[in-house]
């Protein structure tokens, strides 16, 4: 019994009555209340605060954006008034040049021709046309001479005159040139004619270096007919040939001619035009049109828009800085419109081909184009496409000729034959030669094989090209008039000696090619200033680094691999002339309307992009800018950089920089920094918003930061402003 009465009285201790449970459920109630209340009440508070916040920073945001409304158009009219002032000056002074120019080359008394009045270039082609002097260093200096006038025309044509006059021009200009090669081509018989004379003691043929500064002649006459000739090579300018046996025991002449100057791919970028213009208009042109309203849309473009569609597209270049500065950042702001047929074009004298159509015009047809196509034909992958690839270090004649009839001594008398017919061209392969590859290949090798007996060419790069990548080699083709990368085999090229050997089924001319953009997208880039009217604008691209210095008008271009560039790295040039040497030299920064095609790029806003480099070179005496990597996720319709402002020669602190996103209606100074995880557009403290780059950087500036950007010379803000159009960095980094 007491065990169980003990057990009863436990379990009795152990329970917990209705009553007590009903209490501690009311207690844990009303706990969770004032839990619940004390986390409604903070929450509300936080709540209001954060409202309270957003409202400041609304009405914060709402004064600074009606500041910015009030002061628009004051500060719109300002940098459009600063714009047209330096145009006007830059128009103006450019105008004076001319002048300038067209008065020395009146009073210039050499005895040389102006190639641009027709009667005195006509008189000079006819007269050395007429003329029989082949001795080949009178020929080389009258060349000389005729290359000058070439280039003289050559500029002329960069200037965009009338078409009529522009016509003319190029006429006369390839005359001149087909002159040239003529006149080459005579010397090179008459030298031919005395081979037997100057024949080698020791090969018993002869071979013969004449140059100069334009042009380099390799002759190698076959004497001896050694059927176990292979080849040879000119040592002193190192440039060598491999002979097919076939033409071991002919009696021919083998001529290098490597000429410093390009005659031949303006005629293929000429057709490649042609070409665009008319796969292009067939494309835009709409299905819905009866042939007959076709035709009289030509017929009213012809008669109406002749002159301005021919004009070359250096006239773009020139007044797309007139036409943008006029609208402005006006434009920008108010129209959306506008900036669909907006484009930047590169510096004034670069070889360029007009735009196509907009994007919204293809809408409007049915289709969707991007602005410019290619220019090549697909048909034929084997045409080199110029607009990718860029021909470097002239141009290599490579013929084989018969060689003339060689004297004869006959009692004391020299005896020639003479031929009436001139410098003849061997046909190589020949139809013997056709006949031996064909019984020396297997029945299924000749689908892919045309002569097994190919040329062989070895060629020592010429020393003042830059080539960034191993070079290609591409042939030209005189009948479809297009450079071509097939019929040629075993090309190896050798890094320290920089030669290049390969072997080609025929004789022809051949050149070098490197890709135009090997060096793009940038890494990044840097504009500052080192004092008045001077900057240092560096590029780092895929491959090199690249300086300019600018002072006044003048570029000064620096590297550090300046071997053998010394005509280059480290001369005062104009902008134009500069971009023309470095292109020649194989150092490509610059873009054209192409250029989207080949290089992965942050595609921005057209008109948007030019008003911020016309801000940038108005204020780059002053103020250091820099590549940001934020730029590449901001969108088409915004840009971020970084600038500060410095006044001291020397690098930029890292902490000095701050990071500004502009845009059409907006521009402001960023709080966040460059290495910052995550991007913010809130405000700087103390910032406010501008409707110009101009504006939201002086607010920030030093007196004499101020003094500088007004004292800037229109001639220096004009260069830089090329130099930053015609490499668009804020697009192609």
């Amino acid at each position: 019994m007491p065990p169980k009465d003990g057990k009863s009285a436990k379990k009795k201790g152990g329970n917990i009555s209705k009553a007590e449970k009903e209490r501690l459920q009311r207690e844990a109630d009303e706990q969770r209340r004032r839990e619940e209340e004390e986390a409604r009440v903070i929450a509300e508070r936080e709540e209001i605060e954060r409202l309270e916040r957003e409202r400041i920073e609304q009405e914060k945001q709402e004064q600074l954006e009606l500041k910015d409304r009030e002061r628009r158009e004051d500060e719109l009219n300002e940098l459009r008034h600063i714009l047209d002032e330096n145009h006007s000056a830059v128009t103006a002074w450019e105008s004076e040049c001319r002048d300038k120019a067209k008065w020395e080359r009146y009073m210039r008394c050499d005895g040389s021709p102006d190639p641009t009045v027709q009667p005195e270039i006509n008189s000079f082609i006819s007269l050395w046309r007429e003329d029989s002097e082949a001795q080949i260093q009178q020929v080389l200096e009258n060349c000389s001479l005729t290359l000058q006038l070439t280039n003289e025309l050559d500029f002329h044509l960069s200037k965009a005159p009338d078409p009529c006059v522009a016509q003319q021009y190029r006429e006369t200009l390839l005359c001149l040139q087909s002159l040239i090669h003529c006149k080459l081509n005579q010397a090179t018989e008459e030298l031919l004619k005395f081979a037997n004379s100057h024949s080698d003691i020791e090969t018993g043929n002869m071979q013969t270096v004449l140059q100069d500064e334009n042009i380099t002649l390799c002759l190698w006459a076959n004497l001896n007919k050694n059927p176990r000739f292979k080849g040879f090579r000119f040592e002193e300018v190192g440039l060598g040939f491999e002979l097919p046996k076939p033409l071991a025991v002919h009696d021919i002449a083998v001529r290098i001619l490597h000429t410093r100057y390009d005659h031949l791919s303006h005629l293929s970028e000429r057709k490649q035009l042609q070409r665009r213009r008319s796969m292009m208009d067939a494309i835009l042109t709409p299905p819905i049109e009866s042939a007959a309203a076709v035709q009289d849309e030509k017929m009213e473009e012809v008669g109406g828009d002749e002159g301005e569609s021919s004009k070359p597209v250096e006239e773009d270049s020139r007044s797309v800085r007139s036409e943008s500065r006029k609208r402005s950042a006006v434009s920008v702001i108010s129209s959306k419109e506008g900036r669909k047929s907006s484009s930047i074009k590169p510096l004034e004298g670069e070889s360029q081909m007009e735009g196509i159509t907009t994007a919204l015009e293809a809408d409007q047809n049915g289709c969707n184009l991007s602005p410019a196509e290619p220019v090549i034909d697909n048909a034929d992958v084997h045409i080199v496409d110029l607009q990718q690839f860029t021909p470097l270090g002239g141009v290599f004649y490579f013929d084989v000729f018969h060689l003339p009839p060689q004297s004869h001594i006959v009692k004391g008398w020299e005896i020639r034959e003479l031929l009436e017919t001139g410098l003849q061209v061997f046909l190589y392969p020949t139809e013997q030669s056709r006949v031996q590859s064909s019984t020396s290949v297997r029945p299924d090798e000749h689908s892919s094989t045309a002569a097994s007996f190919p040329v062989g060419v070895t060629v020592a790069l010429p020393d003042s090209i830059l080539f960034l990548e191993d070079p290609h080699v591409a042939r030209w083709d005189p009948i479809g008039q297009h450079w071509r990368a097939d019929c040629i085999s075993e090309a190896s090229y050798d890094t320290e000696t920089r030669s290049i050997s390969f072997k080609m089924d025929t004789f022809c001319a051949f050149t070098f090619l490197q890709e135009s953009y090997a060096n793009m997208p940038f890494q990044s880039w840097e504009l500052r200033p080192l004092g008045q009217d001077s900057a240092l604008f560096t590029i780092t691209g895929a491959l090199i680094e690249v300086s300019i210095t600018v002072k006044g008008k003048q570029c000064m271009l620096h590297m550090e691999e300046t071997k053998n560039l010394d005509h280059l790295v480290g001369k005062w040039m104009s902008p134009s002339e500069l971009q023309k040497a470095m292109r020649r030299a194989g150092i490509n920064i610059f873009v054209n309307e192409y250029s989207d095609k080949y290089v992965s790029i942050n595609p921005k806003d057209p008109l948007i992009e030019h008003t911020v480099y016309e801000q940038m070179a108005l204020m780059s005496s002053a103020v250091a800018f820099s590549w940001s990597r934020w730029n590449a996720q901001c969108g088409q319709e915004h840009l971020v950089l970084q600038a500060c402002e410095q006044l001291e020669r020397g690098p930029v602190a890292e902490e000095a920089w701050s990071l500004y996103l502009l845009g059409a209606q907006r521009n402001q100074h960023l709080k966040m920094k460059e290495h910052d995880d995550s991007f913010s557009p809130e405000l700087a403290e103390g910032s406010e918003f501008h409707s110009t780059f101009l504006h939201m950087l002086r607010q920030d500036m030093s007196t004499e930061g101020q003094a500088r950007v007004r004292q800037s010379h229109y001639l220096y803000t004009d260069t830089v402003q090329r130099l930053l159009c015609a490499t668009r960095v804020l697009t192609y980094s």
